[in-house]
């Protein structure tokens, strides 16, 4: 009796797993390095912007970020935001990081980041609709689209895409 119940145990342990996989088991993505093209395999916990990831500590973030080694990129830290300026065309932020309590809670990237970050979500951030965005990523979570734009949420996996006619912004934050 006792081994069929650790058979049980197994069995329900083995499908927790294989349900939450691609979650769970996730690759690294650094956004200005790797080519990742599997939308499936992209967890908000596994993506990381030259080396900061969610939950880091505001130490780690400013000392990666804004220790000046990041080319052509010009470094801000204002409230509780870290942001990114392209050097070459500084109209706003490219990408940065907020930092709430003391952590990393939310990393964002826009088309003007386009040029630094590679795999998937270069091909996002250079989408004309919100068409092309599912095509890349597949259908959301769920979204709402009007006239201004589109918003589609990837919640199991972290991170939302704002779209504003040619704005693009990616959100990513803890999986919901």
């Amino acid at each position: 009796m006792g081994n069929r119940r650790a058979t049980r145990v197994a069995w329900f342990v083995i499908g927790i797993m294989l349900g939450l996989g691609p979650a769970v088991f996730a690759e690294p993505y650094e956004l200005s390095q790797d080519d990742v093209m599997d939308p499936k395999g992209i967890s908000s916990m596994n993506v990381s912007l030259f080396g900061v990831k969610l939950g880091d500590s505001e130490t780690k973030a400013v000392e990666s970020l804004m220790s000046g080694t990041i080319s052509g990129v010009k470094v801000e830290q204002e409230a509780s935001f870290i942001f990114l300026i392209d050097q070459r065309k500084p109209t706003g932020p490219m990408a940065g990081v907020r930092v709430q309590d003391g952590k990393v809670d939310l990393i964002f990237i826009n088309n003007r980041f386009a040029h630094k970050t590679r795999g998937i979500f270069r091909n996002v951030l250079n989408s004309e609709s919100p068409d092309e965005i599912r095509k890349v990523l597949g259908a959301e979570d769920y979204g709402d689209e009007n006239v201004m734009g589109a918003i589609l949420a990837y919640d199991k996996q972290g991170f939302q895409v704002n779209y504003l006619g040619k704005d693009v912004n990616i959100e990513f934050a803890q999986p919901r």
